[in-house]
């Protein structure tokens, strides 16, 4: 339901938008609905 995950996005992060990709897939494992991968960076 990519409607539903842009609707959050656009609530929890502001412009510029932080990079993203999504795949839609059959099934993912254990039933979930959702799979996030996040890469943080801290200041250096």
């Amino acid at each position: 339901d990519f409607g539903s995950i842009n609707t959050v996005y656009e609530d929890f992060f502001k412009p510029p938008y932080p990079a993203r990709a999504a795949y839609a897939v059959a099934a993912l494992p254990a039933g979930a609905a959702v799979e996030i991968i996040a890469t943080a960076v801290r200041n250096l």
